[in-house]
């Protein structure tokens, strides 16, 4: 519901006590029941910026970009304006799901050669790796069309936050600290992250002043100071000639990017993926990610089957991520409609038997044609590297709009460099295509192309109603992990915090299955029987969701333990 733009004076004027007072590590709670809107975050000043967005008046949109801000903040190493996201949003005043593509771009300079022969390695720490920012544009589109702020107001949150501080927790000291080696060979991000040499120490208070300050001029000066003014001109230069720590044998390439990429980007509208299960109907995001339409095929594959376990999810992902390497990319003529068709998971699904399919999978031929059970041909697409970051969150307002948001900036901390005087790091996006060479994959580089992306932020709809909404971090086990968390709540009956909280296993046509050590302790033995094989994974995702329980009660998860336990706030615990 798009309501009057709310006067400056009445944004929120402090989201976060005194200084004083950061001493205490703050208290995140990872499951909360109320009404009027709730969110769900891995970060309390995160979460607290979108409650109090919406205990003011602002809608789920306003929220989340408030709430995207401030992670950009507190999360540097996982969000950023110098970024890109997705945003599935369900408008309830025009009973329609939008979705909003801000993915990152490769300059005009790139081609389908241009990271050949590059270790991937030292393509994650290089201006090469860096992608046109896509978040500014997102937020400022998503408001305009959705929202009740203006861009300068839903960004105060994150600049006290930046200018205050926050507490140091575990987690992003040890983000902090496994980034040290690389932070140290570039001088403005040695400068911010590695004071006195060595990483912030929990229970300290770490500010952003830098940040704070941009954050402010952006809000004055709006999204064109990114996309061609002063802002764009510092960042290619950094792209192009990277700040590297005098004396540093690191090899940090330069970059492509130029002004005129940044004038060129555009946040873009697009349609969303949908498919039927069990009755609901399940919204996702289309290319340049391949969530929607992997989660889509994989669920659609399960439906097709006479029953579903534990074996039988990790059959349908890897048929489904043998399809998601050879068809999905930003290219035209994605067969999304086939990829999503009854027709086409009829036919994949003959194959999955009591046993274990051959590594790897061979992909499909989502050609419109489906009769019988046809072996599979071709050559199978290895699963590339993606950063296992990324954040995600949830929420929704007391209109009953609601928005599912993943946000990036790809490896843990980008890569790794910060953009002199403005406290940002830039995001490795590029390192998500095929360094190849690979002729006919779809996720080659090119001019202006924007890189396939595994976020999956999915809403689920019951009679035309929202009914639950989720997401996660992860690179390409965001695509298992949400789907995982469906299957929890949907076929296997678990209410969606346990759901969140199930020990996971990722399957994406891989050799071996990838499982969380909870996982291999209580299933590995079964499935090794059916003859699956595994790797330990210590921790896969870190999930937010949300559920519409009835009568207007609403119920916000995070996660309970993994990446330190996310943080679930409703507007009010009672009516």
């Amino acid at each position: 519901m798009r309501r009057a733009i709310i006067p400056a004076a009445a944004v929120l004027v402090s989201l976060v006590p005194a200084p004083a007072a950061l001493a205490q590590p703050p208290q995140k709670v990872p499951v909360a029941e109320g009404y009027g809107g709730a969110v769900a975050t891995v970060d309390l000043d995160a979460s607290k910026a979108a409650i109090s967005v919406l205990r003011r008046g602002g809608n789920a949109v306003d929220a989340a970009v408030a709430a995207g801000a401030v992670l950009g903040v507190t999360e540097p190493y996982s969000a950023g304006l110098a970024g890109g996201g997705f945003m599935v949003y369900y408008d309830a005043r025009q009973r329609k799901v939008f979705t909003i593509d801000g993915r990152e771009t490769a300059p005009q300079a790139m081609t389908a050669t241009s990271l050949e022969g590059i270790p991937f390695e030292e393509g994650v720490t290089s201006g090469l790796s860096a992608g046109v920012p896509g978040t500014v544009a997102n937020w400022d589109l998503a408001l305009r069309r959705f929202g009740t702020l203006s861009l300068k107001q839903a960004l105060q949150p994150a600049i006290e936050v930046a200018a205050k501080g926050f507490v140091v927790d575990q987690t992003f000291y040890d983000q902090t600290d496994a980034n040290a080696a690389r932070f140290k060979d570039i001088a403005s991000t040695a400068k911010l992250y590695l004071p006195n040499g060595a990483p912030p120490p929990v229970g300290s208070v770490f500010r952003n002043p830098e940040l704070a300050a941009t954050y402010r001029e952006l809000g004055r000066r709006g999204p064109g100071w990114l996309y061609g003014g002063r802002l764009g001109e510092e960042i290619v230069a950094t792209v192009k000639n990277p700040p590297v720590t005098p004396g540093s044998t690191r090899n940090v390439r330069p970059g492509l990017m130029e002004l005129s990429d940044l004038r060129a980007y555009r946040a873009l509208m697009r349609e969303p993926t949908k498919i039927s299960y069990k009755g609901l109907d399940v919204y996702g995001m289309a290319p340049p990610s391949s969530g929607g339409s992997t989660v889509g095929e994989a669920l659609n594959i399960l439906e097709a089957l006479p029953r579903v376990g534990l074996h039988e999810y990790l059959e349908a992902s890897r048929l489904a991520f043998a399809d998601r390497g050879r068809y999905v990319g930003d290219i035209p003529g994605v067969p999304l409609r086939e990829l999503l068709s009854d027709g086409f998971a009829k036919e994949r699904a003959c194959l999955v038997g009591d046993t274990a399919m051959p590594h790897p999978a061979a992909p499909g031929q989502p050609d419109g044609s489906y009769e019988g059970c046809p072996p599979a041909t071709g050559a199978a697409t290895p699963v590339a590297q993606e950063g296992p970051e990324t954040t995600h969150l949830v929420v929704a307002d007391r209109w009953g709009n609601v928005l599912a948001y993943n946000l990036t900036i790809e490896s843990t901390g980008g890569n790794g460099i910060v953009v002199p005087g403005r406290g940002v790091l830039l995001n490795n996006e590029l390192t998500d295509f095929t360094f190849g060479p690979a002729p006919g994959d779809p996720n080659l580089p090119g001019p202006g192309k924007r890189p396939r992306s595994s976020m999956a932020p999915t809403l689920v709809f019951d009679d035309g109603r929202p009914v639950l909404a989720a997401g996660s971090p992860g690179g390409s086990t965001i695509i298992t992990t949400v789907l995982q968390i469906l299957l929890n709540r949907y076929e296997f009956g678990m209410s969606l915090p346990d759901a969140l909280a199930a020990p996971r296993a990722t399957q994406r046509n891989t050799a071996q299955t990838q499982a969380e050590p909870a996982f291999l302790a209580r299933y590995q033995a079964e499935l090794e029987a059916k003859g699956h094989s595994f790797a330990p994974n210590p921790e896969i995702g870190a999930a937010t969701a949300l559920e519409f329980l009835g009568r207007n009660r609403i119920q916000a998860v995070a996660e309970p333990s993994r990446r330190g336990g996310g943080s679930a706030m409703v507007v009010s615990a009672s009516r």
